[in-house]
């Protein structure tokens, strides 16, 4: 259920809302937007049916239907959400430009490919330091020490960095040493790592499920927002096909419905979603015409020789031609791509 206050409210009034809601036992989350003030309300609605919430000062509207996702719905937070990733914004016209190896690899090698997508646009850099991988017998990732190396490249050139973490235990630590936490799509119905990632200060990226549907993934997102942290930005990174031409099914509707039911922000994955580095620029403009709010790409300067994924990663002077592209895209669609921020914390 949502509240949605007077325009006039005041801080009495909107406390008191805050008051009457924990009196039922139910769960509170208030929203401040530009011109209206919400609150939304989580637990057993039936105990709402003989409440007169209208009479409540400063309520001006009920709304009683709602989406499961109630949270993560337009209702619950009209306009679109600005992510701050340690500086760089993600939402409401602003663009994130993810790129890096898809694992943490040589310290040397980790400086030239941050080196080369900076130069050519990126503002986020990632590298996988834990990789849930199909055969247990693959390359697994560095570990802690590859969040040691992952944040040192980070601080060198300036950029955020995002790391996937998968397992509840392991979120503290990924959390000390990244500005952004991964969930990637074979732990997104995770419930136990969503929970904890929603109790963490970090930002969350949350990758679609290889089999999920887009009502599945809103309410993943929920998860982790109903335990306090509404810093989550959601990625379209291929779902499941029939079809082997490519590793996944790149399904570029998924962002502007996503838009027409959420106002968390939702970037594309090409890299994952076609598998082939042939395609990945022509979809990552298809991802940004159709409304994403960031690009995340996998670069390797020898992808012969990658730890993992070396077979979809594009090669930064193909990386740089691509940003290039996305870069002009942007500015006709009137969007910004996030500057790199002055200081990395």
């Amino acid at each position: 259920m949502i509240l949605i206050l007077k325009s006039g409210a005041t801080d009495e009034q909107i406390q008191h809302v805050l008051d009457r809601v924990d009196a039922l036992g139910l769960q509170a989350h208030l929203s401040r937007g530009t011109y209206r003030t919400i609150v939304g309300i989580i637990g057993d609605e039936q105990k709402l049916t003989e409440e007169p919430l209208k009479a409540i000062p400063g309520v001006a509207q009920v709304i009683a239907v709602m989406p499961p996702y109630k949270l993560a719905s337009l209702d619950a937070h009209p306009e679109p959400s600005v992510i701050d990733v340690s500086g760089v914004k993600i939402g409401g016209g602003n663009l994130a430009m993810i790129a890096g190896p898809c694992s943490v690899e040589e310290e040397d090698r980790m400086h030239r490919i941050a080196e080369a997508v900076s130069a050519a646009g990126a503002n986020l850099f990632r590298g996988g330091a834990f990789k849930p991988r199909t055969s247990p017998y693959a390359f697994q990732g560095m570990g802690e020490e590859g969040l040691k190396r992952l944040r040192d490249v980070g601080h060198a050139h300036g950029m955020p960095v995002v790391t996937e973490v998968t397992d509840p235990r392991l979120v503290d630590l990924v959390s000390e040493y990244s500005d952004m936490l991964q969930v990637g799509a074979r732990n997104m119905q995770n419930f136990a790592l969503l929970t904890e990632v929603g109790k963490s200060e970090r930002p969350v990226l949350l990758k679609r499920g290889m089999s999920a549907s887009i009502s599945d993934l809103l309410m993943c997102a929920e998860y982790i927002l109903s335990q306090g942290n509404m810093n989550v930005v959601l990625c379209e990174r291929g779902i499941k096909s029939f079809d082997t031409a490519t590793r996944n099914l790149f399904d570029v509707a998924a962002v502007p419905l996503v838009h027409q039911l959420s106002h968390l922000p939702i970037i594309v994955d090409p890299s994952h979603a076609t598998g082939r580095p042939d395609l990945i620029p022509a979809c990552a403009m298809a991802g940004l015409a159709a409304g994403a709010d960031g690009v995340h790409i996998e670069v390797h300067d020898c992808p012969e020789v990658a730890k993992s994924d070396g077979p979809q990663a594009l090669l930064p002077e193909q990386y740089a031609e691509v940003a290039s592209q996305m870069r002009k895209l942007a500015e006709l669609l009137g969007k910004t791509i996030s500057p790199l921020p002055e200081t990395i914390a």
